[in-house]
């Protein structure tokens, strides 16, 4: 099954990969049982929602996604399916039907295939134009952030959405040698920027400001306070919501959320994180958390 809006998925097919994280923890905290219908808020490559839809006969998933090249994707690895209505949306806009679902489930994690895909320009890993747009139907790019943006704007959001203890100075750098074009460029000034002792540690200096520029170009905390509000009436008594988050900003909001509700019930009263064997064989899941909570 097939929406309407598939009338605009019209890009070149995609490269798109997604190994899910904590897929067994999924699962099992979804409830998955035969006949239920699953909202996959992040669709991506189709990872999870292919796991929904053999955990258990007859399950019908609604899969949406801000990204069309995932979509695309997702319509590729779940075309054999035919209980999946596909849905270009971001997950705070997407109109929530009331007492719907049987569960849902959100992965808010960047995808491999945005930070392997230079053109995206979420990675200083590859010269690329300073984009970072999930949803590239919307005008404002990282690119106008750090070009345009006045120092002390760009010093909070680094401290705020990138936790970067050394944001002025990074900001201030900026301010001095802009504009930028490329990925590359901004991360060398932000290098160039920090005590030579914070250049060569586990982490390359420009990684906290990449993440404070992606989270600010996509509004991500904004839209995953707005979905945790609307998310839970589209529940059924009894259904489930799961959500994996990538960084205590995230996880914050949604461990808040969760207890604050009063529709919610928290399953999870410790965060759950993968076991040993899967952080081995995917990396990217060693800073995934997931909350489960269940509507009353």
């Amino acid at each position: 099954m097939k929406s309407d809006s598939e009338t605009l998925l019209n890009c070149e097919e995609p490269t798109f990969s997604h190994i899910p994280v904590l897929s067994r923890e999924v699962i099992e905290g979804l409830a998955v049982h035969s006949g239920g219908h699953y909202l996959d808020a992040t669709v991506g490559g189709g990872g999870h929602s292919r796991l929904i839809l053999e955990a258990a006969p007859d399950v019908r998933v609604t899969a949406i996604d801000q990204d069309e090249q995932a979509l695309l994707a997702a319509q590729k690895q779940l075309g054999e399916y035919g209980t999946v209505e596909f849905i270009l949306s971001n997950f705070a806009v997407y109109k929530f039907p009331p007492e719907t679902f049987d569960g849902i489930i959100a992965d808010l994690g960047v995808s491999s295939y945005h930070l392997d895909t230079p053109e995206r320009g979420f990675s200083f890993r590859h010269k690329a134009n300073l984009d970072m747009r999930m949803d590239r139907r919307q005008s404002l790019t990282a690119a106008d952030v750090i070009n345009h943006w006045q120092e002390a704007e760009l010093a909070n959001i680094f401290f705020q959405y990138g936790e970067e203890r050394l944001s002025r100075r990074i900001a201030r750098r900026i301010v001095e040698q802009r504009p930028f074009e490329t990925t590359v460029e901004l991360a060398e000034a932000i290098a160039s920027s920090v005590p030579r002792k914070y250049r060569y540690g586990r982490i390359h200096p420009a990684t906290r400001v990449f993440q404070a520029l992606r989270i600010v170009v996509n509004d991500e905390l904004k839209s995953l306070e707005t979905f945790l509000t609307k998310a839970p009436h589209s529940l059924v008594p009894g259904g489930r919501i799961v959500v994996i988050s990538f960084h205590s900003l995230e996880d914050r909001l949604v461990k808040n959320a969760f207890r604050d509700s009063t529709l919610l019930q928290v399953l999870t009263k410790k965060v759950v994180t993968a076991q040993e064997d899967e952080n081995v064989n995917n990396p990217r899941s060693r800073s995934a958390k997931l909350r489960i909570a269940q509507r009353k």
